[in-house]
C-alpha cells in the first residue's frame, strides 16, 4: 500500500510497505479513520489515534524463526519488513523468569517475572522507541525527540546515537541523578525543565506543533511508538508455551503498556495463536501519583488529574493519556487497579531482589507492591498462574532504596571481630 501523507518535515510519498501491516489510523473514540502519517487525534473528534492492521495470516512458526528481539513480531507491528537492515538498539525477548521464591513468599502458586531490566538501556521503553524511531525515519523526521521522566529519555537517546539522528530530550529537573546521566552520555541536548512530567509534555506538544521535522516519540509519532508495548505480551504468551496466564499485573503510568499488552493478547487470541481465555488485568500506582487507582476504587469513569509526589518518578505522570482506557480493561477482565505507599515500594525492591536475584526500580518496586497487596487481600487468585512486569533496573534509582539497606556490621580485619559480630 502506497500512501500520501504529511510528516514532520512536510509532504512526502510512504514507501510501499513502510508500516508493515498497519493500514491506517483508528480513532478509539468514534472510529473514524485517517491515513498513516505524523497524527495523534482524530480529525473528527479529537480523540486519541491507533494503528488499524490487515495482519493476514501470521504462524507460530513464522515467529519463532525470527530474531531474539522484537523483530521477531515484525509481522504484528507497524514497520517495513526490512527493519532488522535498520541501526537500532534491537530490544526485547527479555526472560520470563518462573520466580518460585517470591511466589512461596507471597503465598502464590505459579509465579512469573517478566524482566525488562535486560533491555539495551535497562528498561522496557527501548521496546516503545524502537518502533517510534522506525516510523521517524519513514516520516522523514530530522529530530529524534521526547518528554520523558527518565527512561523514555535514557532509551532515545541511545537509539537516536545508534540510528545517527539528531537526538533531543526533555525532563523534569528533579529527576534522579543515574537517569540524568544515563541520557546526558548518549546525547549533549538532554534540557531539564522546570516542573513536572505534565509541564514537560505540555512543552513538547507545543515544539511538535511549532516546529518542522520533530518526531516527538509520544507525541507526534504516539500511535506507532506505543505499539511497541505489544511486544512485552506476544512474549509472555510465547515464553509460556503460546499461552496466556491467568493474571498479569502491570505498572500504570500513562496507561499505555496496560492496554497495549491487553490488545496484544486479543491480537493473539484473534489470529488464532493462543487459545482465548480469562485474564484477569491489573494495573499498579505509587499513592503519590494515583489518579487511576482512585477512579477505579470510586467506581467513576472520569480520571482527575493530581500532582504527583512520589519516589516512582517513572510513574508520576499526573494526567494519564490511556488512564480511562486502563479503567474499562481492569474492569472488563475482572481485575483491578491498586495502589501502594513509598515505603511499600522500597519493601518491594528489597524483596524481589532477596528472593529473586532480580533488583528493580521503583516503578517495579510499586509493581511488585501492588502484587504483594493484592495477593494478602484476595483481590488475586493465588492458584491462579501469575505473571509481574519488571520494567526497568535498580541501578537507575539507587537514592530510593541506598538509606534502607546497607553494611549489617562494620568490622575490624579480624576473625574476633568477624565472630563478635554475629555474622555466622
Amino acid at each position: 500500500m502506497s500512501t500520501t501523507t504529511a510528516p514532520p518535515t512536510g509532504t512526502t510519498t510512504v514507501r510501499d510497505g513502510a508500516f508493515g501491516p498497519a493500514r491506517e489510523l483508528v480513532c478509539r473514540e468514534c472510529g473514524s479513520t485517517q491515513p498513516l502519517g505524523p497524527f495523534y487525534v482524530c480529525h473528527e473528534c479529537f480523540g486519541p489515534l491507533e494503528i488499524g492492521y490487515d495482519f493476514g495470516t501470521v504462524t507460530r512458526e513464522q515467529i519463532e524463526s525470527g530474531p531474539a528481539n522484537i523483530w521477531r513480531y515484525k509481522a504484528l507491528l507497524p514497520v517495513p519488513d526490512d527493519i532488522e537492515t535498520s541501526p537500532n538498539t534491537e530490544p526485547g525477548f527479555t526472560r520470563l523468569l518462573k520466580a518460585d521464591n517470591l511466589a512461596a513468599e507471597l503465598g502464590l502458586r505459579s509465579l512469573w517475572v517478566k524482566d525488562d531490566s535486560t533491555n539495551p538501556t535497562n528498561s522496557f521503553k527501548d521496546r516503545v522507541v524502537a518502533i517510534a524511531l522506525s516510523a521517524a525515519r519513514e516520516l522523514d523526521a530530522k529530530v529524534f525527540a521526547c518528554p520523558s521522566t527518565g527512561n523514555l529519555a535514557n532509551a532515545v537517546a541511545a537509539a537516536g546515537a545508534r540510528a545517527g539522528i539528531e537526538t533531543v530530550v526533555f525532563i523534569p529537573s528533579n529527576l534522579e541523578t543515574p537517569k540524568q546521566v544515563n541520557s546526558a552520555v548518549f546525547t549533549e541536548k538532554l534540557v531539564a525543565v522546570e516542573g513536572n512530567y505534565d509541564d514537560v509534555n505540555k512543552l513538547a506538544s507545543e515544539i511538535a506543533g511549532e516546529e518542522e521535522g520533530w518526531a516527538f516519540v509520544n507525541v507526534n509519532v504516539r500511535p506507532y511508538y506505543a505499539e511497541g508495548s505489544k511486544t512485552l505480551g506476544y512474549e509472555i504468551a510465547e515464553q509460556l508455551g503460546w499461552r496466556l496466564p491467568d493474571q498479569i499485573v502491570i505498572p500504570v503510568a500513562s496507561g499505555s503498556q496496560l492496554t497495549k499488552v491487553h490488545k496484544a493478547f486479543r491480537e493473539l487470541v484473534a489470529l488464532g495463536l493462543v487459545e482465548d481465555k480469562p485474564c484477569r488485568i491489573f494495573g499498579a500506582q505509587a499513592e503519590g501519583c494515583n489518579p487511576v487507582a482512585t477512579a477505579f476504587k470510586d467506581g467513576v469513569d472520569a480520571i482527575r488529574p493530581v500532582k504527583p509526589d512520589t519516589i516512582a518518578k517513572s510513574l508520576a505522570i499526573g494526567n494519564p493519556a490511556d488512564g480511562i482506557y486502563v479503567l474499562d480493561i481492569a474492569r472488563e477482565t475482572g481485575g483491578a487497579v491498586e495502589q501502594v505507599t513509598d515505603d511499600e515500594i522500597r519493601e518491594a525492591i528489597v524483596l524481589l531482589a532477596r528472593t529473586e536475584g532480580i533488583f528493580t526500580e521503583t516503578a517495579g518496586g510499586t509493581t511488585l507492591g501492588v502484587l504483594k497487596k493484592l495477593a494478602a487481600s484476595g483481590h488475586l487468585d493465588l492458584e491462579a498462574e501469575t505473571v509481574v512486569i519488571n520494567t526497568g533496573h535498580g541501578l537507575k534509582t539507587l537514592d530510593s532504596v541506598s538509606g534502607t539497606v546497607g553494611p549489617f556490621a562494620t568490622i575490624a580485619p579480624t576473625y574476633a571481630a568477624f565472630t563478635a559480630a554475629g555474622i555466622a
